[in-house]
Order: C-alpha cells, then structure tokens, then sequence
C-alpha cells in the first residue's frame, strides 16, 4: 500500500509515516522466507533486514519558486479583470438588484420597478437543465473490457451520488447560465472513507480560478492556479510550522462579491493551490503545490521519498549454495525495494490534466470562458424596466394632481396639502387666480404599451424563452400536435445549450474513471441496482483497469494495452410525466398486439423503425419470445403426430388429435383477438395522438 494514497488529499494534509504499511509488507514477505523463520530480530525489526536509501535532494520548491509563482498569478489575475468585474455585476442583475448599477442623482428619488423577465428566463432555462439531468453509460473499445465496462456503468452513479452530483449539477448550471461558464472540480479526497480516500466532484467560482490569458484551452494553459480563503486559526492547527508567519492583513488576491450583509474576510489567508506541467523523462506530468504567503505546505517535486516493498532472499555462499546459520537453518535476509516511482517522478495525477472541467455556455474566441443570459439580455431588461419607471411616474402624476398657487393668496398651504385636514384656513377673500390646477399629463396611451411587449418579446426571443416553452400557446392554435410542433421548435435552443453540459458531463466521468484507475487499489463494496431492478452488492477494485499483457505472438512480445472506454451520455428522466408515457408506450405495444409471439417478425419490422428508451431490452425480448413460439409449435405438431397415432391404435375412440386441433386453434384466435382495429386509447381513455404529443412536449429540451 502507497503511502501517498493513505494520506493524499486535496488539500494537501500532511505526509504520515510508513511505518504501518512497511510492517504490513514485512510481515508478508516473513510468510514467503526460504526455510524456518528466525526467532531473533536483526536490523530493522526482523532478521537480516536491508533498508533502502531514499534518495536525499534539495527541495525543487522554495521561496523563490513560490514568488516566482506569486507573480505568475498577479498576471494570470490582471487577464481575467473585466471578466471578474462582469460576473459581480451579473449577481447583482440576477438578484434583481440592477437599479444599484443604473442609478444616477436625478434618478434617485425613482419608483426604480425590477420585473422579472431575465429572472425567468434563467430559471426556466435552468428547469430544462434539470429535466435533462445526465447519466451515463460506459462502452468497451475492446471485447475483453465488456465486463470490466459494465462494472464501471454500475458503480459510477453510485460514486456520483455519493458525492450530491445532482447539487453540484444544479449548482453548476446556475453559474454557467448567469456568468457563461460553469466550473467541475474532480479531484481525489485522502480523508474520505475513514482515511481509504474517494472521489470529490466539486462545483467551483470563476473567481477563485486563475489561468494563463489567451489559451482557449486550459489543459494548454502553462500553469493553474485555484485560491481559497481559509481562517488563519485552522491553518495553525493543521500546519503548526505556520504559527506566526501569517499575515493579519485582509488578502485583496480575490474579487468579492457585492453582499447585502457585511462579511468580513480579516483573519484569512489565501491558500494557493498551483498546478503546472512538467515533462520528466520523456512523459508529461502534472506536478501540484499547496502554499500560502511564502510557507510550502507540500511539493510534488518535494517529495522524492520512493515507494518501497520488502522481498525476502535467500543468502548464498561463494560457490552458489544456500547458506546455513550455526542452527542448520537456511539463511534468510529481508530487502526493501523500490516498487512505484516517487511523487516528483510520476506527478500528482496519473493522468497528467488539470483536474477543472470547464462548460462554456456561449463561447468566446481566445478565452475557454463564456458570456451568459444575464450578458445576452441584460440591455433588453434595462429598456423594459426603464419604460416601467417612466409608466409609474406617469401614474403618479396623474393620480396626485398639483396646483399652482399665489404667494398672496392667504391660503394655508399645509392644510391644503394634507388630505385628512377637513378644514382649510384662508387669509381674506379668495380669487379665481388664488389656486389654479396644473393641467395634468394623459396616462400611457396603448401606443406606449406595445412598445414595452414589444421589449418583452425581445426578450423572450433573445434568450430562446417564447411562451410555448412554459406551456403557453398562440392564439387559434389548439391541436395537439400543432402545439408539440411549436414547442420542439421552441426546445432546440436548449438543447443545444444542454449538449455542451453534457460534453462536460463525459470530460468529469473521464477523470473520475482515470482517479479510480489510479487509487481504487483496495475493493470496496457497492450497492448498485441490477438489471431485474433488484438490489445487489458487488465488491471492485481497480484491478481491470490496469494494463493488460497481449502475450506473445510469432515470439514477439506484444506489449501491454491499456482499458480504455467511450462514454455515452443520455438524459435520465425522471418526471412522473415520463414515467407514465413510457408506461402508456407499453400498453400501446400490448393492445395492438406486438408482444405476441405470432406477430413477433412483424412487430420487430416496426420497432426496428422506432426511436424510444429500452428500445433494445425490448426487441430482445420479443426475438426470444418468437424463438419460444416457434419451438412450441415444433412440440405442438409432435404432439398431434402422437396424438394421431394414439387414436389410430384405439380406433379413434380416443380422439385426441381432434380435441387437441381444437384447442390450439382457441389459443391462435384468443391471441389474435388481442389485436384490436381502430382509434388507440391509452390506459386512462386519452387518444393515443394526444398522449404522443404530449410526450413529445416534455421532452422538447432533452438533447438526442
């Protein structure tokens, strides 16, 4: 057992020692020792013990390194400026909170009316995102991978689930549909499990990530850099050398957020997680560093120890015979060797990429960010809500008519101006020309009003949001698959956007497999659902993930190949609506007759021209229901044979062939009888027209 597995986290806690697994090991390579065991204990605890030396380097990173860091990250900072400032300013315009940005001195005293129409548009874009929420499957390039293919397809949605996936998805598409880009951290988490360490799929904030400007790419990115903020107090505790050395000062490394409450980041610090590439001999390796201020927290390239395995040997004397202790017994020495390469060899991550998935949602040429709806529709929503301030202010005016008043004219204006004062005093007689009414403004007239829809529908058109997406129809339309037309047509923009997700989904399911290729040394147990539905309990390692030896052909070596699987992402549906049309679906193929075995070369020519979920579960059964059916009418003639022979030995007193004719003729009638003509209903008395439309509407934004 690796140590670095043992103790390898994220967060880059402190190395343990080997102590443990090295006794472990010794204690196994004891049971293969040549010859009786030796009671008396040699170096190393056990007799005859050889250490290895691990090799003693320098430190590759110091301070030097970490402030030639520091300044790599200042620049990487200063690339992503307006993109930081645009994401703030979003929150706010999702918050409906935009009148802070829009607000001038003559606007101060404003109704300032926010309507909801971005706020919408987002929220039933991210409604379509969750009704399309991804699983997959994964597929064998190679015949001998099937099985290994078919575990992974089983435990992978517990690893996800396990991990709260469908938050983080929800969490994600938030941020992807306000900022442009959401963010998928995988990583592998050390102190998950009791200490055995397991995946952890995180959604992360565009503000804490930093990547080299111009590269569209960020595996192409030179380095990467991810920044946290963490009390100072728990860094001490978890790292005493840092006692005294943190800096008290507020850190300015991140952007904030605008918060309605005050929240303070004085007694944080700004712990640097840097990832850069490094090629060491001939591969590309992922090297990592934890650090905050100029404090290493831990180094790949620090760490040199090599892993280690004790062997037992047995000692020989000159001539090449096994030698003997002053007892008769054979002598027997213990070797600890190297087994796998060191951290500074092989790199944080097997699989050499930065453990970040980026899903962009309208793309930007030279950067691997996006621009979202807020972006896209912000300008329309500003004109809406700007007409709304003026319509106010219109109705305020006129339902508060003002007056035009002498400064001789002796009337007390207080009064006057209170509406619960009865009684108004006046100084002297009153004059036509005392109080005149200032003639008011008309209200908005319709022509202003079809200026302000006609903003709306902007909207609504800009960001793909038309009313028949949530439901709505245009007026006359009331067909049913008129109105399935209408709302496929109004779904492609989102699945489109779906699509992208979904290409993200496959990138975080790769890395999660190359993580389990890497760590999953030791089986665990998995509670996966088994293809009867049932529950089953299945134990996995990475063990058919590694290399495989292709043997020997025309005596050359053929090498080893390497598992390698494609990943094939669908939506997983979940709605009670769906559950139900794939049962209506069912019973439609029930009651014209596709499950009997009589018409099972008919009904597969017809399924064979279908599209919908468990298409193949179901042709297999209908081709083994057919062979069945051919197979009982094999028996059934054979029977009828014997039956006649029987009635021709009893002189048909019998007459079994007779009633037997009759009975398999019943059974043909009752089944074709099943198979009714005429308009299809579903279980609940619906046209089956109306139910495929309507199927047809729930499934506007998944992706096919």
């Amino acid at each position: 057992m690796s140590k670095k597995k043992e103790t390898r986290e994220t967060a880059g806690t402190s190395k343990g020692t080997a102590s443990s697994p090295l006794r472990q090991q010794i204690s196994r390579a004891q049971g293969d020792a040549l010859g009786p065991k030796r009671d008396d204990p040699g170096p190393g605890g056990m007799p005859g013990f050889v250490p290895y030396e691990q090799p003693q380097t320098p430190p590759a990173v110091g301070v030097d390194e970490l402030r030639r860091a520091r300044e790599i990250l200042r620049r990487y900072k200063d690339g992503k400026k307006m993109l930081e400032e645009k994401i703030v300013r979003n929150e706010k315009w999702f918050k409906m909170r935009h009148w802070d940005l829009l607000k001038t001195e003559e606007t101060l005293d404003d109704p300032k009316p926010a309507s909801g129409w971005l706020f919408n548009c987002i929220i039933s874009k991210h409604a379509d995102f969750m009704d399309s929420y991804p699983s997959a499957s994964i597929l064998p390039r190679e015949i001998g991978d099937q099985e290994e293919a078919q575990k992974l397809s089983s435990i992978l949605p517990v690893v996800l689930e396990q991990n709260e996936f469908e938050a983080v998805y929800s969490e994600e598409v938030w941020y992807k549909l306000k900022h442009g880009t959401g963010v998928f951290g995988v990583f592998w988490d050390g102190s998950k499990l009791g200490g055995l360490g397991d995946i952890s799929i995180r959604p992360l904030d565009l503000l804490n990530l930093f990547w080299q400007p111009g590269v569209t790419d960020i595996q192409k990115s030179e380095h990467f850099f991810s920044v946290e903020l963490v009390d100072n107090d728990r860094l001490e505790e978890q790292y005493p050398h840092l006692r005294g050395k943190l800096h008290k000062d507020t850190d300015t490394l991140l952007k904030k957020y605008w918060y309605d409450e005050n929240i303070s980041t004085t007694g944080k610090s700004a712990v640097i997680d840097w990832y850069y590439h490094k090629t060491i001999d001939g591969k590309r390796t992922l090297q990592y560093c934890k650090f905050v201020d100029e404090e290493v927290l831990y180094a790949t390239e620090n760490d040199t120890e090599v892993e280690t395995t004790v062997q037992a040997e047995g000692v020989y004397d000159e001539r090449g015979n096994p030698a003997l202790d002053e007892h008769g017994q054979y002598q027997v020495r213990y070797v600890e060797r190297p087994s796998a390469p060191s951290m500074r060899t092989k790199g944080w991550y097997d699989h050499g990429m930065y453990p970040f998935v980026f899903d962009a949602l309208f793309p930007e040429a030279g950067m691997p960010v996006g621009f979202g709806f807020v972006d896209v529709c912000k300008n329309a929503q500003t004109s809406i809500d700007i007409y709304n301030n003026a319509f106010e202010k219109n109705v305020q005016f006129t339902a508060n008519p003002r007056y035009l008043t002498r400064n001789d004219g002796g009337m007390n204006e207080t009064e006057f101006a209170d509406p619960n004062a009865l009684l108004v005093h006046t100084d002297g007689n009153l004059s036509q020309d005392s109080l005149v009414p200032i003639t008011p403004p008309t209200l908005v007239n319709s022509n202003y009003i079809a200026i302000l829809n006609q903003k709306i529908d902007e909207l609504k058109e800009t960001a793909g949001n038309r009313d028949t997406t949530n439901g709505g129809t245009a007026s006359g339309v009331t067909a049913a698959s008129a109105i399935a037309a209408m709302q496929e047509q109004s779904g492609k923009t989102s699945r489109d956007q779906i699509k992208t997700t979904y290409r993200a989904y496959e990138q975080v399911v790769t890395l999660a497999i190359e993580l389990i290729r890497q760590f999953y040394d030791l089986p665990r147990e998995f509670r996966i659902t088994g293809q009867q539905g049932q529950e089953e309990f299945v134990s996995y390692s990475n063990a058919g993930l590694q290399p495989k030896h292709q043997g020997v052909e025309f005596g050359q070596d053929m090498g080893y190949r390497l598992p390698v699987f494609d990943i094939r992402v669908e939506a997983q549906k979940e709605s009670a609506y769906s559950q139900l049309s794939q049962n209506e679906l069912a019973l439609q193929f029930y009651g014209n007759g596709m499950f009997n075995p009589q018409y099972a070369d008919q009904a597969l020519v017809a399924l064979d021209m279908m599209e919908f979920t468990g298409k193949q579960q179901v042709v297999q059964k209908v081709q083994r229901n057919g062979g069945m059916y051919q197979q009982m009418l094999l028996m059934q003639q054979q029977m009828l044979q014997m039956a006649e022979t029987i009635d021709s030995l009893t002189g048909g007193q019998t007459r079994m062939a007779e009633e037997m004719a009759k009975g398999i003729n019943r059974g043909i009638q009752e089944g074709q009888a099943r198979t009714q003509g005429g308009e299809t209903k579903t279980a609940g008395g619906e046209n089956a027209v109306m139910t495929n439309a309507r199927q047809r509407a729930s499934q506007t934004a998944t992706p096919r």
